[in-house]
């Protein structure tokens, strides 16, 4: 039986080895993206373009190891990041469809010992992004571990007992979270008595042919054919140092070829897949109807009129981007081993010359500007504008266009015109930027759409801040749910914080009780009925309102 079903996929397979390729021209414009990489010294990548089912395009570029001399081949194996998502997703529907779960079901009958939050967090808004939970990265951060510091699993885990409150209550927003995917990992164990690694290895990746792909759960194994990531310097290139041991959001490792297989399953499926592919591609709008268009572990996007399935990854300096384009049958897969490839970039590159424009007859990924205005003058937007209590864009003039700066992480780029006062960044799908509410002489409203979210910026209008004492906000402070202490000091009249591992740094005054740490977090200040501080709420990112309690 089982030599007659490796024979059934075989012929399966077969049914789509019709001749597909590439117009010379095509195929040298897809060529001339990677020049960069075929320099010497430098990393690169593999890309692999498939067409009805036949592979029309399978190359490789760079080198896998800067130490050794190795080249990237077709077969080359790379951490594909968050492109892993989809992979854990699918392992939670094959759960569903066997009747042993649903996504509907409240985590906690599954995770028995996480927090009560006082609402109902579902299976269903962990893999829509939708659970409001705290992301893995943002606590870390805020509870003092460095970028380059070892986490897994288990860490998380141990820090969601400890949490008290949501970033928003489930449903109501979307907000991209590692967690729900980590989380799906102690579920899928649970429910199936098996490790996630060597179960995912049986029920998905060798079901589908995808030889080459695993589950990586150990950072520093040893499996032959994988990449050296590396970090793009103005100095040059310095090797990704391997930290990562979580699953379920990241650390799948795969090759080109796989993912081309894995993707054409979304237009034509394996005998048996159809419903599980299909379930993929689920989206459900927010608490309030709006939409969201991330599915369950994949974006659902437009480009150029075409629908899209997709998703990027980024893990060290590992870089990949998968697509599939339904009604062209079209997958492209783009890994790469160093951190400034953009192969989001690549993509729409490639994209662009296979694909010709067509009408777009609807956008699930943002609402577009219906209103007919004038355009207001550059001088008229430019200004800060507060996205969140204490976090600001800055908005300035650069070389006769629109720049924005995001001060909370001090990234930088520009953005340009598409018509009336709304802008996007090139190259960039599903972001607007819309400039509204004239007073002044200066635009008031700064209205952001990403991804089906909207968010509304009001222009921060500086305050004096000569009648405030600094020294009100000087004291320990301390967060049970993270285990972390931070001080606040005061230092040449300036304020200063302090934390046991990452030393002393500067806080800034945003207004009357609004500090931020630049580039990293921001804190509110709370108070009792008496005025006195008790408090202060931290922000950083993908954990909000983090609470610390003041210490006597």
């Amino acid at each position: 039986m089982k030599h007659l079903i490796i024979f059934l996929l075989l012929t399966y397979f077969s049914l789509f080895s019709a001749e597909a390729q590439l117009s010379d021209v095509q195929s040298k414009k897809i060529d001339s993206l990677f020049m960069g990489w075929t320099e010497a010294n430098h990393p690169g990548g593999s890309i692999g373009i498939m067409k009805n089912g036949s592979v029309i395009y399978s190359k490789a570029f760079g080198l896998a190891s800067l130490e050794y001399q190795i080249p990237n081949t077709v077969e080359t194996i790379f951490n594909v990041g968050s492109v892993s998502k989809q992979f854990t997703a699918m392992g939670i529907v094959l759960l569903q469809e066997r009747g042993l779960l649903s996504v509907d079901d409240d985590i906690r009958k599954y995770l028995p010992d996480m927090p009560d939050f006082g609402h109902k967090i579902t299976i269903r808004h962990m893999l829509h992004h939708t659970s409001g939970m705290r992301s893995l990265h943002a606590m870390l951060g805020l509870a003092g571990w460095r970028d380059d510091d070892s986490r897994t699993n288990e860490d998380l885990y141990r820090f969601m007992l400890k949490q008290k409150d949501l970033n928003f209550l489930p449903g109501d927003e979307y907000l991209y979270c590692n967690t729900g995917y980590m989380l799906m990992v102690n579920i899928i164990e649970n429910v199936t008595k098996e490790k996630f690694p060597q179960w995912m290895k049986i029920n998905v990746f060798s079901p589908l042919r995808m030889k080459d792909t695993y589950v990586e759960d150990r950072y520093d194994r040893i499996v032959p054919n994988n990449a050296t990531s590396y970090y793009n310097t103005g100095e040059g290139f310095f090797r990704a140092v391997e930290y990562w041991g979580y699953v379920g959001s990241g650390n799948v490792h795969s090759t080109t070829s796989d993912l081309l297989i894995w993707l054409q399953n979304f237009s034509t499926p394996v005998p048996g897949w159809e419903s599980s592919f299909e379930t993929l591609t689920t989206t459900d709008n927010l608490n309030d109807g709006s939409i969201n268009n991330y599915g369950f572990g994949v974006f659902m996007d437009d480009f150029k009129g075409y629908s899209k399935i997709q998703h990027g990854g980024a893990i060290g300096g590992f870089r990949a981007y998968s697509s599939h384009y339904r009604e062209e049958e079209l997958s492209i897969a783009v890994l790469t081993n160093y951190s400034s490839s953009n192969s989001g970039g690549i993509e729409r590159n490639v994209a662009n010359i296979l694909l010709e424009d067509k009408p777009t007859t609807k956008n699930i990924t943002i609402p577009k500007n219906t209103e007919s205005k004038i355009a207001y003058p550059l001088e008229q937007l430019t200004g800060k504008y507060e996205i969140q209590a204490g976090v600001i864009a800055t908005i300035s003039i650069k070389n006769d266009s629109l720049s924005v700066l995001q001060e909370w992480n001090n990234s930088e780029y520009t953005i340009y015109n598409t018509k009336g006062n709304s802008y996007e960044i090139p190259n960039t799908d599903g972001i607007e930027f819309i400039f509204s509410e004239i007073k002044d002489q200066k635009t008031q409203l700064l209205t952001v759409y990403q991804n089906g979210n909207k968010i509304v910026a009001k222009r921060f209008t500086e305050v004096d801040l000569s009648s405030i004492s600094l020294s009100d906000y000087t004291g320990r402070f301390y967060s049970p749910e993270l285990e972390s202490t931070l001080d606040i000091d005061l230092k040449d009249n300036k304020l200063s914080g302090h934390h046991a591992r990452h030393g002393d740094f500067p806080i800034e005054i945003i207004k009357k009780d609004a500090l931020q740490i630049p580039n990293f977090a921001t804190i509110d200040i709370v108070r009792g009925p008496d005025n006195n501080i008790t408090g202060i709420k931290v922000t950083n990112g993908r954990a909000r309102n983090v609470w610390f309690e003041k210490q006597k």
